[in-house]
């Protein structure tokens, strides 16, 4: 049978069947416009979430004795250490410049202390900010009856990485991402829940056409190529539809504010051009499938 059979049966349906069909294209709407404005909210706040954590950092602070052979020795160290993802050296000018760049109040105490109070540091920046204590328990030794520290390699005075502060950005981070993570995946079940079980009640209201065909003696899928062309139509136009809505809502609400909110202008987010491809997609797949596997039930005549 040619694919032209096919197509016709598809839009002569659509018209026989034009208040099923449009509640399901309404659907596939809504569903998709939700999606929309969801998936960029997600990405957004995760992003924000990472680069907050990306603030996680371990910081060696070296001796004023320290030699050129135990500064490299230890920075060799600390690059080939587990979870490390790059270490940074801040001498101990940077250092009191970056501290006087932030609070200008202290160049008067440091004028009046007459030197440098600062110790050179290595920065380290963990892979994983959740496992930052393996980088700290691998250069610090605690003395499980006096607590007293020591450390692994020459020429280190002292290790911190603001622990207090690491376990409240931890955290919270952890928290968002779960949240966001978990209701993206509940939207999603639910699109594909409320799309399929739309287009069920489209199919449910032909049943006693798709017995007669088959009792006639077509098969299952001649019956069934009609349905799923409807399908992808119906998914199609739904989010044609809506993705000219989130465009209206980008170019006259979104760009206008991303100049004035950071959380709107994050950089993570998925493209548009991206976005209406993955909604294009998914609703006509979605569709497709829901028609298709609907009628499985109907098929059993």
């Amino acid at each position: 049978m040619r694919p032209g059979f096919f197509l016709k049966e598809a839009f002569r349906a659509l018209k026989r069947n034009a208040a099923p069909s449009l509640a399901a294209m309404l659907t596939v709407l809504l569903t998709a416009l939700v999606l929309g404005v969801f998936i960029p909210v997600v990405q957004a706040t995760t992003g924000t979430a990472n680069k907050v954590r990306s603030r996680v950092v371990v910081n060696v602070y070296l001796a004023d004795n320290i030699n050129q052979q135990q500064l490299t020795a230890l920075r060799q160290r600390l690059t080939t250490t587990p979870n490390v993802k790059s270490v940074d050296y801040v001498s101990k000018q940077q250092a009191l410049n970056d501290l006087q760049s932030q609070r200008p109040d202290t160049k008067g105490a440091i004028q009046l202390l007459g030197r440098n109070p600062l110790p050179a540091t290595y920065r380290v920046v963990p892979k994983d900010p959740g496992q930052v204590q393996g980088i700290v328990n691998s250069l610090v030794r605690v003395d499980p009856t006096s607590g007293k520290r020591t450390f692994t390699m020459a020429g280190v005075a002292d290790v911190r990485n603001r622990e207090s502060d690491t376990k409240k950005i931890l955290s919270a981070t952890s928290l968002v991402k779960t949240l966001t993570a978990s209701m993206a995946a509940l939207l999603i079940l639910a699109s594909i829940a409320l799309i399929a079980n739309t287009i069920r009640l489209s199919i449910f209201a032909r049943r006693r056409e798709v017995e007669v065909m088959k009792l006639v003696g077509a098969t299952n899928w001649f019956i069934r190529w009609p349905f799923v062309i409807e399908g992808v139509v119906v998914g199609f136009m739904g989010g044609v539809l809506a993705v000219l809505l989130l465009w209206v809502i980008k170019d006259t609400l979104i760009d206008p504010l991303s100049a004035k909110f950071a959380l709107i202008a994050a950089p993570n987010t998925i493209q548009f051009p991206a976005l209406i491809a993955v909604l294009l997609a998914s609703c006509v797949a979605v569709s497709a499938a829901g028609s298709g596997l609907t009628l499985r039930r109907f098929l059993r005549v």
